[in-house]
């Protein structure tokens, strides 16, 4: 079974999601079975490379809400993080365009390093004090690197602004397509989609139904056609 889901590394809900989905998974009886792959989608993708900005000042003017509510959404933010075990910085955090880290991520797809790199840049976004915005390429080629991806192909990635740009542009018009308009959004074996951060509770039942309702082959026969099986091939006989 295939899981997709949808995110943005600016999206704390999706860190959050993510979280409660993988303790779904972990109890899943055939956990071992579900690839579970990672797709792009922009919170903001009209914002400029360098145009970073506090996230209190960003969710002031996005929102029109006052500092005070913007403080409350990020306190009760840290509460839930904390809840799944997660660290959450509910200070001094700041924002900006995501674009390269989900080149980056295509990137990883193809060296079997996708859910290393997501982790590791939701964990420097949220809960480390360093900047994955502020501190330019080098800040990214550190932290892939640590999921385990080559300094030089990263370096080659970033200098160059078309390298995995129309998979990610793929995969947020596919986000539309599906009728996805916030993330994260988890998509089932293209059958079943689930929005938001749900409880655990909610993606164990999805899993499971998900599993069930698996459609079984069909199988055409035409009659004994000659094939090769554990006990080798048919010699065919005269």
């Amino acid at each position: 079974m295939r899981v997709e889901i949808w995110s943005d590394i600016a999206c704390p809900w999706c860190y959050v999601g993510k979280a409660r989905f993988e303790k779904a998974l972990q109890d899943f009886p055939h956990r071992d079975q579900v690839e579970v792959a990672h797709r792009s989608f922009e919170l903001d993708p009209g914002r400029a490379k360098g145009d970073i900005q506090p996230v209190i000042t960003m969710l002031t003017r996005k929102y029109g809400m006052s500092e005070a509510q913007a403080q409350a959404g990020e306190e009760n933010l840290g509460a839930q993080a904390a809840a799944e075990g997660l660290e959450y910085r509910t200070r001094g955090r700041d924002h900006g365009n995501t674009f390269d880290m989900h080149r980056l991520l295509h990137l990883a797809k193809e060296h079997d390093r996708q859910d290393e790199l997501i982790q590791i840049l939701y964990r420097a976004n949220f809960a480390e004090e360093r900047s994955v915005f502020a501190e330019g390429d080098e800040r990214l080629v550190e932290l892939a690197v640590e999921a385990g991806l080559d300094a030089d192909d990263v370096r080659e990635v970033l200098a160059d602004p078309s390298a995995y740009a129309d998979d990610v542009r793929a995969d947020e018009r596919e986000a539309a397509r599906l009728g996805a308009n916030g993330v994260p959004f988890f998509v089932l074996d293209r059958k079943f989609g689930v929005s938001g951060a749900q409880p655990a509770e909610v993606f164990a039942q999805a899993l499971t139904r998900a599993w069930g309702e698996r459609s079984p082959l069909t199988l055409i026969d035409q009659g004994d056609a000659d094939a090769c099986g554990p006990d080798g091939c048919a010699v065919p006989q005269r």
